[in-house]
């Protein structure tokens, strides 16, 4: 991006350095995840809908800057907070660890989160999935119906849930309803 392109662009040009100043990585370098040198994070954090989670990297003594990123959004660079949202909050930036915890999660937050660190001026990644669960709930149910012997009937049960929940029928005779 040349200086002339700045003059028109001047906000474009403002966003490509703060995305290669905040991403840690200088042009043209490409970034490893799950180098041998570098540990990686948590490969899948999975909590239910309404829960804590906690978002883990380890780092070492080589990192000299880090930051957490949900899919193109910064999240914290360091101990500075770029996230507007108040359910994020880092919890811990030590010479092993950095981790974030996001509160009351809910479905908008699953997917992938990104740990970036720059050691020994090497931009490294790590990536862990946030995987949401959604308790399940039954949203719609057919109601009470008397039908003749052999005549068919349709009933119906709505349920939803994450992972998807399996509905099962049973038939209770009068024998199951007596104490």
């Amino acid at each position: 991006m040349g200086v002339g392109r700045c003059l028109v662009l001047p906000w474009r040009c403002v966003v490509v350095l703060c995305l290669r100043l905040l991403f840690l990585v200088p042009a043209g370098v490409p970034v490893r995840s799950g180098d041998a040198t570098f540990p990686k994070a948590m490969d899948n954090v999975t909590v239910r809908q309404g829960e804590s989670a906690i978002l883990r990297c380890t780092v070492d003594n080589r990192v000299t800057r880090v930051a957490w990123l949900n899919r193109s959004t910064i999240l914290y660079a360091g101990n500075d907070k770029w996230s507007i949202d108040d359910r994020v909050v880092i919890v811990s930036n030590t010479k092993t660890e950095y981790s974030i915890k996001i509160f009351n999660v809910d479905i908008y937050d699953e997917g992938p989160y990104t740990c970036s660190v720059q050691t020994d001026n090497h931009p490294k990644t790590s990536r862990v999935h946030l995987i949401v669960q959604v308790p399940p709930q039954i949203i719609n149910i057919s109601r009470d119906i008397t039908v003749n012997e052999g005549s068919s009937v349709t009933l119906l049960c709505l349920a939803f849930g994450r992972p998807e929940p399996t509905v099962t029928w049973r038939h209770l005779s009068s024998k199951d309803l007596s104490c």
